[in-house]
């Protein structure tokens, strides 16, 4: 992170996190370094954001800090009865400045057959998984970005416990059912015929006549032709009662009129 050096800061009030300032050094000892930043109170340098020229951090501040030296500091923390700063420039993200579904941008600094390293200015680079650079199949990650390359994209996941964070290209990307003018229409299964082979919905359109009876058709032309037949039956039955009916009174009769 190369922060700019900023100037004509004269209040305590104007002051942010971060913010890259020129110092002087009030006192030392043991536990640090008073600086004076140029607002109305000075601000207090910990032992452990003191760096050498080497950048490694020291714990002898008399070796390193003379009172009246100028040095660059960073707003670390701004609280009601202090002001603290450090020496060792910040990340440009921080765990507490990560947050689920922001976008990031970073450079690609490692390949691997998973995915992609991306350097987003945080303590440990961010992965981009080979599912997540882009729509549809990737076979290898370089056919996506090549180290050097700076990319976009949102955070899915934080894990400050492991120190992970995972990234998504592809959350950035428009789908195909995002593309104007395009209409996606799901699949419908197809029908095997008699013959065992698939036929799909407008086969079976096809091969079905439009003006083909239906099964209740049928049944409703089956009835109506057996009532029109069943008149005629009816009578010849009712005629051979008849003729039956009037022997059988006739010897009735007779044989009541004997035994009288």
């Amino acid at each position: 992170m190369d922060s700019e050096l900023i100037t004509g800061i004269n209040a305590s009030s104007e002051l942010e996190r971060k913010m890259h300032l020129k110092g002087k050094i009030v006192k030392t000892n043991q536990a640090g370094a008073i600086v004076d930043i140029g607002v109305e109170k000075p601000a207090l340098l910990h032992v452990s954001q003191i760096l050498t020229d080497e950048k490694d951090q020291t714990l002898r501040v008399e070796e390193y800090l003379k009172d009246g030296q100028e040095i660059d500091v960073y707003v670390r923390n701004i609280r009601n009865d202090r002001i603290e700063v450090t020496m060792k420039e910040p990340l440009a993200l921080e765990w507490r400045d990560l947050k689920k579904d922001m976008v990031v941008s970073g450079k690609v600094t490692a390949l691997e057959k998973f995915g992609a390293f991306v350097d987003i200015g945080a303590e440990r680079p961010a992965m981009v998984h080979v599912s997540e650079l882009t729509h549809g199949y990737v076979r290898d990650p370089g056919d996506i970005v090549n180290v050097g390359d700076v990319v976009e994209a949102k955070v899915i996941d934080i894990n400050r416990r492991k120190k992970q964070i995972k990234l998504s290209m592809k959350a950035l990307q428009p789908g195909l059912d995002e593309i104007e003018g395009v209409t996606i229409t799901p699949a419908r299964k197809s029908r095997k015929s008699k013959g065992g082979k698939k036929s799909s919905a407008k086969d079976e359109k096809a091969a079905t006549p439009e003006n083909e009876p239906t099964v209740m058709e049928i049944a409703l032309r089956a009835a109506m032709d057996k009532s029109e037949s069943e008149p005629d039956a009816q009578s010849g039955r009712s005629k051979k009662s008849k003729e039956l009916s009037d022997i059988q009174e006739d010897i009735l009769s007779r044989t009541l009129n004997s035994r009288s």
